[in-house]
C-alpha cells in the first residue's frame, strides 16, 4: 500500500510538473506569435514603377516634422506653378486650396477678380517655384510655418525673379484623398513678393 501511495504522489507531481510545464510553453508560444503579428502588421510593401519597397508604420509624431514641411511645400508648388493653360491653372489650384483654408481662397479670388490668370494665359506666361527654406515650429499648436522661396516668371521676351516670402499656421484635421498629410493652413498671408531681377531672353 505504502508503495502504490508513493507511486501515486510521485505521478501527481509528475502531472503538475508537465501541465505547468506545457502551460508555459502555450503561454510563450502565444506571446512571440502574437509579438511576430505585431510586427508584421507594421510592415508593408509598396510597390512603385514596377519595385517593392519596404515601408513600415510609424506613429503621427514621429513624422510630423516631415509631413508639415511637405505640406507646406506641396501647397505653395501648387499654388504658384502655373503654365498658360486655363485647365492646368484651375487643376493646381483646386489641389492647392484643398490643403488651406479661406486666407488662400481669399488670395485666389483677388488674383481672379484681377484678370490675373486669363492674362497669363493670354501673354503665355508660366511660373515655376523654387523653395529656398521652410521653418516649422512644432512647439505650440496650431504649428507656426515660415516659406522662403523664389518665384521665376518667364514671359515670351522677358524672365524674372521674384521673392516669395509667406508665413501661416498648420492644424491637424482627418487625412482624406485630398489631404494626404492630415494638415490645414489657416491665417496664410504673403509678407514678401518683391521682384528681385528681370533679364531679356535671346
Amino acid at each position: 500500500m505504502k508503495n502504490i501511495d508513493s507511486a501515486f504522489r510521485t505521478l501527481r507531481v509528475f502531472t503538475i510538473l508537465i501541465v505547468l510545464v506545457s502551460s508555459g510553453l502555450c503561454c510563450l508560444s502565444l506571446y512571440w506569435s502574437f509579438r511576430s503579428i505585431s510586427r508584421q502588421q507594421q510592415t508593408v510593401y509598396v510597390i512603385g514603377n514596377g519595385q517593392a519597397f519596404l515601408a513600415s508604420s510609424s506613429s503621427r509624431k514621429e513624422n510630423l516634422s516631415a509631413e508639415a514641411r511637405d505640406h507646406v511645400q506641396r501647397f505653395h508648388e501648387l499654388f504658384f506653378t502655373l503654365d498658360p493653360d486655363e485647365a492646368s491653372i484651375r487643376e493646381n489650384t483646386t489641389r492647392a486650396l484643398y490643403l488651406a483654408d479661406q486666407s488662400a481662397k481669399k488670395v485666389y479670388d483677388n488674383l481672379r477678380e484681377r484678370d490675373f490668370y486669363s492674362q497669363l494665359v493670354a501673354a503665355n506666361v508660366n511660373q515655376s517655384l523654387k523653395v529656398d527654406s521652410i521653418e516649422v515650429d512644432l512647439s505650440e499648436y496650431p504649428y507656426r510655418f515660415r516659406f522662403h522661396g523664389t518665384q521665376l516668371i518667364t514671359r515670351p521676351t522677358t524672365q524674372t525673379t521674384r521673392n516669395l516670402f509667406c508665413q501661416g499656421m498648420l492644424r491637424e484635421v482627418s487625412r482624406s484623398e485630398n489631404n494626404s498629410h492630415g494638415l490645414l493652413i489657416e491665417r496664410w498671408e504673403i509678407l514678401d513678393n518683391r521682384d528681385l531681377r528681370t533679364r531679356n531672353r535671346k
